[in-house]
C-alpha cells in the first residue's frame, strides 16, 4: 500500500481540505444538513460547491439531544468578497423556512447600503420558478423589507445602524451580515430577541475587520476559536497566506473556493483595482491583521514550560463574570525548577443567565473538593464580591484581595513577565485572555479592563490574584499539591 503522501485522493475535497481555519463544536452526533439540502435542490433548485455542502454540514451540526451544536455561540464566518456566502445562506435559510412552518429570521448588515443589496438578492432568488410558489408576499418598503412564506415563516432585513432588529420577539435565526463591524451591544440587544426560540440559530458573516472596525464579537470568536475554547460553536475561515502576493492567482484559489469556477478572474481584478492594497488583502484575500495583540506580553508562546517544571504547593484564585456570557475561571499558581511561576487554569462557560451564584459556588466547591484545595484567593470587587459569604459558608477558606491589591497583582504580574520570572502552560483560555487584555487607570497605577479588554479576561485576572498571594509570601496560605 502506498504512504499516506502518495495515494491519489478521490472525490471532491472537503471543507476541512480548503478552510484555512476550522473549528466545529465538540460532541457532534449528526447534522440537519441532508434535509435541508434535499429541499434546497429539489424543490428549490438550487445547486451547492463541495466547501458549501460542508459549510451547511457545520452550521446544522446536532447534538445528542436534537439541539443545534452551535445553539450557545453560534457560527462564524470570514470569508473574502464574491465566496457565494448569499447562494449558501440564502438558499438554506429558504429551505428551513420552508421545512419548518412559522420560522422567524432576521438578516442584519450593518450599513443600509448592504442590507438593501442583501434584500435584493434574496427578492431575486424568492421569484425564481421553482421559489416563488413557496412564497406569498414581499414586502419591499423602506425599512419594512420583508419575504413571508405560505406556511407562514418570514424573513425580516433591516440595517443595524439604524437599530434594526431589536425588541422583535421569537426570533429562531439571527444572520449577522458584515459581522466584522458588530459590537458586543449591538450583539447583546439583538440575542435577546431569541429568548423563547428552540431552535436558535446565530451566523456572524464578515470580512477580517480593519482597525478602525467596530469588530469585538467577531475578534473574540475568532480567538476563541483557534485557541480551541470554543466548545458550543463553529468557525468557518478562508484567507490566503499572510505573506500572499496580491497577484498570486493560485493564492486567488486558495483564499476563494469558487474561483475560478463560479468566480472569474475578472470579478477579483475588479476588487483588486477598486480597492487599497490593505483592504484587497482583508477584502479579495481573506487576510486578517496580526491579532495577536502581543504588545502587553511580547513573546507570550515563548514564555511557555511543561507541567513537570512545576514544583511545591500552589495558590488558587477565582474570578467569575456573569452577565450574557458567564464564565468561571480557577487558576492554579506555583513556583517551578527555574525559579518563575506556572499556572493551571481550570475554566467553565456559558451563555446567558444561566447561573445563579449558588450554582457556581457548588462547581467551584466541587472542583476544590476533587484536588484537596481549602483556601481561595478572591478579589472582592465587581462579580467576586457576593460569592464570597456563599463560599466561607460552604467551608472554603477565602483570602480576599481589594482593588489596591488586585492594582499591584495587575502592575506587578506584567513587569515580572518582562522579567522574564513568569511563565505558563498554554492553555487556551489564558492564552485568549492575555492576547484580548487592554488597561484601566486606577488611581496612581492600573488595572485589567473588563469593559475596554476584546477577551474574557476571568483567566488573566485570577492568575495575577494568585500571584501575587504567592509572591507575597502570605505563610497562612497552605493547600495540597495535587491541584496538577
Amino acid at each position: 500500500m502506498l504512504p499516506t503522501s502518495q495515494r491519489t485522493k478521490t472525490g471532491p475535497p472537503k471543507l476541512s481540505d480548503l478552510a484555512k481555519h476550522l473549528h466545529v463544536p465538540t460532541d457532534i452526533t449528526s447534522t440537519g444538513w441532508p434535509a435541508v439540502r434535499k429541499t434546497c435542490v429539489e424543490k428549490l433548485g438550487a445547486k451547492f460547491d463541495p466547501w458549501q455542502d460542508g459549510a451547511g454540514r457545520v452550521m446544522l451540526a446536532k447534538r445528542s439531544d436534537g439541539n443545534l451544536a452551535a445553539m450557545i455561540d453560534g457560527v462564524g464566518m470570514s470569508l473574502p468578497r464574491q465566496v457565494g456566502k448569499t447562494h449558501l445562506v440564502g438558499y438554506t435559510v429558504f429551505a428551513l423556512c420552508v421545512n419548518i412552518p412559522g420560522l422567524l429570521v432576521i438578516w442584519t448588515a450593518h450599513h443600509s447600503a448592504t442590507s438593501s443589496e442583501t434584500f435584493l438578492s434574496m427578492q431575486g432568488m424568492a421569484q425564481r420558478e421553482k421559489v416563488a410558489p413557496h412564497i406569498k408576499q414581499v414586502y419591499t418598503g423602506s425599512g419594512d423589507e420583508e419575504i413571508r412564506f405560505h406556511n407562514g415563516s418570514r424573513i425580516l432585513f433591516g440595517a443595524r445602524e439604524r437599530g434594526f432588529g431589536r425588541g422583535i420577539p421569537g426570533v429562531d435565526i439571527l444572520i449577522f451580515d458584515e459581522a466584522q463591524i458588530l459590537s458586543d451591544k449591538a450583539m447583546s440587544n439583538m440575542l435577546a430577541t431569541m429568548n423563547t426560540s428552540a431552535f436558535g440559530l446565530q451566523l456572524y458573516i464578515g470580512t477580517p475587520p480593519k482597525p478602525e472596525d467596530m469588530s469585538e464579537s467577531f475578534k473574540r470568536m475568532r480567538r476563541e476559536a483557534l485557541a480551541g475554547t470554543l466548545a458550543d460553536g463553529a468557525w468557518i475561515e478562508f484567507g490566503a497566506d499572510e505573506d500572499a502576493s496580491p497577484d498570486d492567482r493560485k493564492q486567488w484559489a486558495k483564499a476563494n473556493p469558487s474561483y475560478p469556477k463560479r468566480t472569474p478572474a475578472e470579478s477579483i481584478l475588479r476588487l483588486k483595482r477598486k480597492l487599497t492594497a490593505s483592504d484587497f488583502s482583508r477584502e479579495g484575500l481573506g487576510i486578517w491583521d496580526d491579532d495577536s495583540s502581543d504588545a502587553e506580553f511580547p513573546n507570550w508562546a515563548d514564555a511557555k514550560v511543561s507541567i513537570d517544571a512545576l514544583t511545591g504547593s500552589p495558590v488558587v484564585a477565582l474570578d467569575v463574570r456573569m452577565g450574557l456570557k458567564q464564565s468561571v475561571s480557577l487558576v492554579a499558581v506555583g513556583d517551578s525548577t527555574e525559579g518563575v511561576v506556572g499556572t493551571v487554569s481550570l475554566y467553565e462557560q456559558r451563555a446567558g443567565a444561566q447561573w445563579s451564584d449558588a450554582e457556581v459556588v457548588g462547581w467551584v466547591v466541587a472542583e476544590l473538593e476533587q484536588r484537596g484545595v481549602a483556601r481561595l484567593v478572591v478579589d472582592e470587587y465587581g462579580e467576586n464580591g457576593p460569592l464570597i459569604p456563599l463560599l466561607e459558608q460552604a467551608g472554603i477558606k477565602v483570602v480576599r484581595l481589594k482593588t489596591r491589591d488586585m492594582r499591584d497583582a495587575c502592575m506587578g504580574i506584567h513587569t515580572a513577565f518582562l522579567n522574564g520570572q513568569v511563565k505558563h502552560l498554554g492553555e487556551g483560555p489564558l492564552d485568549t485572555a492575555v492576547h484580548g487584555a487592554r488597561r484601566r487607570k486606577s488611581m496612581e497605577g492600573w488595572l485589567w479592563s473588563r469593559l475596554k479588554s476584546v477577551t474574557d479576561i476571568g483567566p488573566l485576572m485570577a492568575f495575577a490574584a494568585a500571584w501575587w498571594v504567592l509572591t507575597s509570601g502570605d505563610a497562612e496560605y497552605d493547600v495540597m499539591d495535587s491541584f496538577y
